[in-house]
């Protein structure tokens, strides 16, 4: 391909042609040579024989393997949130964001009940194994089936990539080229372990792989052969890919025999202030102030004793919830509180037969990133706990909101609005 200038911001052009015109005198500007995708493909193929190599060689890749995997290795220029060589990273990220937008979409009723046909199918096809995976890891088969079917559409989703390639893109040219070069260097060690080879590694094109959509580090970590064919295969093997699931979750410190969480309705004079894991309490003190389970339903004997968190991801706008430590290990692979409450409820809806949550999402999710940061700089520089100041409503950011209309004399909403937002100054 020709040379371009497309790949260079216009004020690093217009600098360069300036410094260039006092080198070699005023109207006389040599041609630009901004780099060009034979030019970054040359660099790409250097990186990969210096510096990969070097990185891969430290953890204990050999040469042989080194070359057979990385051998036509090529870069893809379609990824998002590639920086190629001599360009600027994007500017700040958008000011809106998916987890936190527009929760009634994100549960989408017809998306769910759909997930959860399939989802109790596919656990009676499966039931021996998933009695097995049970037995082993104390994970119930409804919450592996639940992650199963969110992250590849029970291992339908195609898988368009070649792993390797997104990896090394990335590793190469990203805003996050160490996270990739690390699993990148995992993935070497996946194919020179004698898993899965550089031909069947494919993935989605953030570099997630298989069934289960694991990042190769995960894949070191948590991945299982449960079928005893001496391979772990999460691209072909359903057994596989369930235990490796739940060996996920064990490691990350599922409570075997607990639930996941329950929905609940709070009692006016209760605060929503009073979520967050670090303000957990035993079930039976939630109770003791009136909180209750919308279905009507007792709480099961086995949890009252157990510690448990408010969880009000919508403030008093939505559903409302008392969730386990084991929510919070759902969240441990989606760090989202949607997500994690759409495996809960999915898990619900193909074990129990359930259906959508009773309470429905109110009109949230329209505030700017930016609104959000202003009032949570507001409440910082007067003394509240935020957590991260990131225009993310995270559940510090919403205690912290009714708190201070509390204080003020306001019924606490637990989520940030522009009429809050107007009196938050």
């Amino acid at each position: 391909m020709a040379d371009t200038c497309r790949f260079l911001p216009r004020n690093f052009i217009a600098r360069w042609a300036l410094a260039l015109s006092i080198v070699f005198g005023p109207g006389v500007t040599p041609a630009l040579s901004a780099p060009s995708r034979s030019n970054v493909e040359a660099q790409f193929q250097r990186w990969i024989a210096t510096d990969l190599w070097h990185e891969a060689q430290a953890t204990g890749i050999s040469k042989p393997a080194f070359d057979k995997a990385v051998s036509g290795l090529s870069l893809n220029w379609d990824l998002p949130d590639l920086v190629p060589p001599g360009t600027t990273p994007p500017k700040q990220q958008s000011q809106s964001q998916a987890e936190f937008s527009s929760p009634s979409s994100y549960f989408s009723e017809k998306r769910l009940q759909g997930l959860a046909a399939t989802g109790r199918s596919l656990a009676s096809q499966h039931a021996g194994t998933l009695r097995k995976v049970e037995a082993a890891y104390g994970v119930p088969g409804s919450i592996l089936v639940a992650i199963w079917g969110r992250e590849s559409g029970f291992g339908k989703a195609k898988m368009p990539y070649p792993a390797l390639d997104v990896l090394a893109t990335k590793a190469f040219m990203s805003t996050r080229k160490d996270m990739f070069q690390r699993e990148l260097i995992s993935a070497l060690h996946m194919i020179e372990g004698g898993d899965v080879t550089a031909q069947q590694m494919r993935g989605s094109w953030a570099g997630a792989l298989g069934q289960p959509q694991f990042m190769p580090s995960s894949f070191l970590k948590y991945a299982v052969d449960f079928d005893g064919d001496g391979k772990r295969d999460i691209w072909n093997s359903v057994p596989d890919t369930l235990a490796s699931i739940a060996n996920y979750l064990v490691k990350s410190g599922w409570q075997r025999g607990r639930d996941w969480g329950f929905e609940i309705s709070i009692p006016d004079g209760v605060s929503c202030a009073q979520e967050g894991p670090d303000r957990a309490q035993p079930v039976s003190a939630w109770t003791s102030e009136g909180l209750a389970r919308i279905s009507g339903k007792a709480f099961p004997s086995t949890e009252i004793k157990q510690s448990a968190m408010m969880l009000v991801p919508a403030g008093t706008f939505g559903p409302e919830f008392l969730v386990t430590p084991n929510f919070y290990v759902i969240k441990e692979y989606n760090n989202s509180d949607l997500y994690a409450l759409f495996i809960g409820n999915l898990a619900d809806r193909i074990g129990s037969g359930s259906g959508a949550f009773k309470a429905s999402w109110g009109d949230v999710g329209k505030m700017l990133r930016s609104d959000v940061l202003a009032m949570q700089k507001a409440l910082v520089a007067q003394g509240y706990d935020v957590g991260k100041v990131d225009g993310l409503p995270g559940f510090k950011t919403r205690r912290s909101l009714g708190e201070w209309q509390a204080k003020n004399g306001l019924t606490p909403t637990c989520y940030p609005s522009a009429s809050l937002k107007a009196k938050l100054r």
